[in-house]
């Protein structure tokens, strides 16, 4: 389980990452797509792409420092 939140933790920081230097970079960095479908096609986010892309950086952060505190299995 511990590898498992690891990785996924990993591949959405990742995401988030990505996303937010796509948004600086007005679309040039079109790397990861996930975010662009995340954020282009839910209304409430329309215009508040780096917003939530910062979210969702931080909240791979969150799940790789929660992975730590998984006892190992």
């Amino acid at each position: 389980m511990k590898r498992f939140l690891e990785t996924v933790g990993f591949v959405i920081a990742l995401a988030g990452v990505c996303g937010v230097v796509r948004e600086l970079t007005d679309g040039w960095f079109g790397f990861m797509g996930l975010t662009r479908l995340l954020t282009e096609n839910v209304g409430f986010l329309e215009g508040r792409e780096l917003f939530a892309n910062i979210v969702i950086a931080v909240l791979g952060g969150v799940v790789l420092i929660v992975s730590d505190r998984v006892p190992k299995s």
